[in-house]
């Protein structure tokens, strides 16, 4: 008589809104739900986004995405990612919307299974239902982090803030004269506030085109280069 032993089967605990994990079990039940879109452990809970609604989020976001893509181009040494997990700490590991990272030199690195690790220089949120853990809960985790600017376009208020980050604070980098915020981190990044907020594509790149075409800009890429 011969019997066959049978290994237990394991079962992995679904995410939930609300978990409280740490960040190595987080990605341990994230990865065995290949079918979730966007699961970010913030503090050491889980948040869980609600479907993205067309007008109050894939418009903006495809929107900023080109913005900063049109940097990149003209940026050699930079890089733009769009909905990538960012392994901060053993508590955090959001999914932005959007991120603007020096690929040499920078606080960041991209891991061997091909996440951030670190804080990236630029961060973009698009907040319709999510503002208030993107301008509360994350903007204290990028700021503890180092995450040295910070974006949120508060989409249903019609507004966007720009943080930098100064002396371990946020300080909102407020428009010059002509309307423009003028990123310090990624010289030549210059964004026409009211344009974007209007839908004027157009106009954002056209300043944008004035920033790249600025001194500081060149002298930027120049820097950039010689990392190599």
């Amino acid at each position: 008589m011969t019997s066959t032993k049978l290994s237990p089967q394991v079962t992995i605990a679904r995410l939930e809104n609300g978990d409280k994990l740490n960040r190595f079990e987080f990605e341990h039940r994230y990865s065995a739900m290949p079918n979730l879109k966007k699961a970010e452990l913030i503090e050491g809970i889980v948040y869980m986004a609600s479907p993205v609604r067309a007008k109050k989020h894939g418009k903006p976001h495809s929107r900023i995405m080109g913005w900063l893509i049109a940097y990149e181009a003209a940026t050699p040494g930079v890089e733009t990612l769009d909905n990538t997990t960012v392994r901060l700490d053993a508590d955090n590991e959001p999914q932005p919307d959007a991120v603007l990272r020096l690929e040499q030199g920078g606080q960041s690195t991209i891991s061997d299974d091909d996440y951030i690790e670190g804080a990236p220089e630029l961060i973009v949120e698009i907040a319709a239902s999510s503002v208030s853990i993107d301008l509360h809960q994350k903007l204290n985790v990028y700021r503890r982090n180092g995450v040295q600017e910070y974006l949120v376009w508060r989409v249903e208020n019609g507004e966007l803030d720009w943080f930098r980050l100064l002396s371990g604070d946020y300080v909102k980098i407020e428009p010059n004269s002509e309307g423009i915020i003028c990123s310090v981190v990624f010289p030549g990044l210059w964004l026409d506030r009211a344009a974007l907020l209007a839908g004027n594509l157009a106009k954002v790149l056209d300043v944008l085109q004035q920033g790249l075409a600025s001194q500081d800009h060149q002298d930027f890429v120049q820097e950039l280069a010689s990392r190599k």
